[in-house]
């Protein structure tokens, strides 16, 4: 009885150090399909690392970016691994809020990334954030309402000829609409769009000393199509739509075309979820005329480690273990290859088993190669980004921007009022941030 007693003492202390010992991550990472995977196939990680404990706190986008920025810019430390994107990596490493991920481990393979990809996240040559998925931005078109209407997608198609094509097949009787666009206001949501738009029309943001061009002929000419398109050939609502939104309406088999990110792409091919599988074609981004630039974004969802967090390593274990060349074939082996995480490594493209299962890889590939993030802009520009503008400020103008253009496209203002109302307000921030000086 003694002995007995002895060992569930000892049974018992072992079992308490053993929990005192254990790690918890606190993880926030967007909530959409292929984070909730992950978050699923988390049983993988915790047979390899016993002593670390996850807790997830998932976030649609916009509320995401609010409380990471929060936290971060406070160092409130509520957040051990965090999901960003590459816009925040450059600048958020500069001002020492994100850890360099230098203890990943051999198996990493930071050579297997995408060389764009790898640049994105870096900073001084440095990763400081690991790419869960890669995207850009391409155009998705039904391709049985094509043939129907006797239409023929070009090799590159232009904004007119999209136009065109969106008013020949929206059916607002039968609610179908020609064209789904974001149109839900926000930095990351209908800018997004409306600023990699922008560059192909010929557009810029800013002119060479950083005052806001929204007053510009190709702005008009942007912002007036925009308007038109989504009033005339997009489904009610638009205003209030964003990724997901739309997504939700092409499976559904409500859109005869959409553009937003390649990504949707795994999910549009898969019959659980999508009515429309079989009958989904791409293109590129459209261009303007002979301007030749497709306006190509370039995003990547990545996880990061802010310096106010003392979990280090356990975090760079598990953001190894998420974004290392297994975890696609983790996903393949419980999924199917079409949702492996897309656009972040060399290898995913270079496997026959991925490339013939999801046939839009080619696609996806080609689009994330052919971005041009350095030089976006027709004209030249003082700053980078495709489908933002990579300065701090961007992300509080962007969003104000983004109101303004909403309240366009439901007709409480004039497409001149808004871009008036943009510009003023534009200039307005830049000079508070001295960028710009008044004389």
């Amino acid at each position: 009885m003694r002995s007995s007693a002895i060992v569930g003492v000892a049974t018992l202390i072992g079992a308490t150090s053993a929990a005192m010992s254990a790690e918890m991550l606190t993880i926030a990472a967007v909530d959409n399909a292929d984070m909730v995977r992950m978050q699923e196939l988390t049983d993988d990680f915790a047979a390899r690392n016993p002593g670390i404990h996850l807790n997830w706190v998932l976030l649609e986008e916009s509320v995401l970016r609010q409380k990471i920025s929060t936290d971060i810019e406070t160092r409130g430390g509520q957040f051990d691994i965090i999901a960003i994107g590459n816009y925040e990596v450059p600048i958020w490493a500069r001002q020492g809020w994100l850890q360099p991920l230098d203890q990943l481990g051999d198996t990493y393979d930071e050579d297997d990334l995408l060389p764009a990809i790898r640049k994105a996240v870096s900073y001084r040559g440095k990763l400081y954030a690991s790419p869960f998925y890669g995207e850009s931005a391409m155009l998705m078109y039904r391709t049985d309402l094509f043939r129907d209407a006797g239409l023929e997608m070009p090799p590159s198609p232009t904004w007119t000829f999209v136009r065109e094509a969106a008013l020949k097949l929206t059916d607002k009787v039968a609610g179908r609409y020609g064209m789904c666009l974001r149109g839900k206001a926000g930095w990351g949501e209908n800018m997004a769009l409306l600023t990699a738009a922008a560059n192909s029309f010929g557009a810029r943001w800013f002119g060479f000393d950083w005052r806001p061009e929204f007053n510009s002929p190709e702005w008009k000419r942007t912002l007036e199509f925009y308007v038109d398109l989504l009033q005339t050939a997009g489904p009610p609502g638009s205003a209030f739509y964003g990724y997901p939104e739309n997504l939700d309406l092409f499976r559904a088999g409500k859109c005869a075309m959409w553009i937003d990110s390649t990504v949707a792409a795994s999910t549009l091919s898969d019959p659980k979820t999508s009515s429309v599988v079989g009958r989904v074609g791409y293109a590129p981004f459209p261009t303007f005329g002979t301007l030749g630039n497709h306006g190509n974004w370039l995003w990547t969802w990545n996880l990061a480690i802010p310096t106010s967090t003392s979990k280090a390593g356990p975090a760079q274990r598990f953001i190894a273990w998420a974004t290392d060349r297994e975890y696609a074939e983790l996903v393949a082996a419980h999924e199917g290859w079409p949702y492996a995480p897309p656009g972040t490594r060399v290898s995913l493209y270079n496997n026959p088993g991925y490339r013939s299962a999801a046939p839009f890889s080619s696609y996806t590939l080609t689009a994330i190669k052919t971005a041009n993030p350095d030089q976006p802009t027709v004209k030249p520009a003082p700053y980078t980004g495709s489908q933002f503008v990579a300065i701090p400020e961007f992300q509080r103008i962007g969003d104000a921007v983004g109101q303004i253009f909403a309240a366009a496209v439901v007709g409480q203002m004039s497409v001149t009022q808004a871009l008036a109302s943009a510009n003023e307000m534009t200039l307005r921030e830049m000079t508070r941030a001295h960028y710009v000086k008044l004389p």
